[in-house]
């Protein structure tokens, strides 16, 4: 699936003296968008009204206009289907996932950054959390999906493999790739994102924990930031699930 989303209002503007007093809020010291990034500027106005600060939606959305800001909304959906394409059968419903490498999910985001978009790609272990191997690219070519489960199959191999009904997930060079490793192939029913769950709990984490908190002015840096993300996500932040143990703790052990 994918995601649109309100990038930030960074309340920084001296000048303005509503905006300036928002600031010493609690709120606002918060900043507003790493608890609502999803809000636009009708909301966010009165989310300001609700704190106290008299400023109307055209103030709002002049300054966001100002600050190259808005509620973006990404070209393609990363989960369209090619129609000419063989879908396969989702195999985990039911399914007592009780060792790792057991099932591995695969999917696709967006990464924003100040002035583009990037894609990222992981391939994460259901049992433990762990995420086996990732990709970032600044193209949606098929290439980097590739890569990312090249990686992953380096390391070990899933019994079931699942993802969505993405062109990139049905295409034949992913399908050859996992029938050469001789793993059986899982698709989410069509419209049921929680079949995918796993993967879509650590979206939410990346996005919240780390992406949505920096403001990446470059590929470079998008790409330093999300591997240390991932790298505290697999070594050092421990999960309720998994009774406050890390993903790799499990996943190794």
């Amino acid at each position: 699936p994918f995601y649109w989303f309100w990038f930030g209002l960074l309340l920084t503007i001296e000048e303005d003296s509503a905006f300036f007093n928002f600031q010493h809020t609690s709120l606002g010291r918060a900043k507003i968008y790493t608890k609502y990034p999803f809000y636009g500027s009708r909301r966010i106005t009165a989310l300001l009204n609700q704190e106290g600060v008299n400023i109307n939606r055209k103030r709002v959305q002049r300054h966001m206009r100002e600050m190259g800001i808005q509620a973006v909304y990404p070209g393609p959906n990363l989960s369209k289907r090619n129609l000419q394409h063989r879908i396969y059968p989702y195999l985990l419903k039911g399914v007592n996932i009780n060792y790792p490498n057991h099932v591995w999910s695969i999917d696709i985001t967006y990464i924003r950054l100040q002035r583009s978009w990037m894609y990222l790609a992981a391939v994460i272990d259901w049992y433990s959390r762990y995420v086996i191997s990732w990709e970032l690219d600044q193209s949606l070519d098929i290439g980097f999906i590739l890569d990312a489960v090249q990686r992953a199959f380096s390391i070990a191999k899933p019994v079931i493999f699942n993802s969505d009904q993405g062109s990139h997930f049905t295409s034949p060079k992913y399908i050859n790739l996992l029938n050469s490793k001789e793993v059986q192939i899982s698709m989410d029913s069509k419209g049921r994102a929680l079949d995918n769950i796993i993967i879509e709990r650590f979206w939410r984490n990346i996005k919240y924990e780390e992406v949505y908190l920096k403001d990446y002015e470059s590929p470079r840096e998008a790409r330093i930031n999300i591997r240390d993300y991932i790298d505290f996500y697999n070594y050092n932040r421990p999960h309720q699930s998994l009774d406050y143990k890390t993903p790799s703790s499990v996943y190794f052990n």
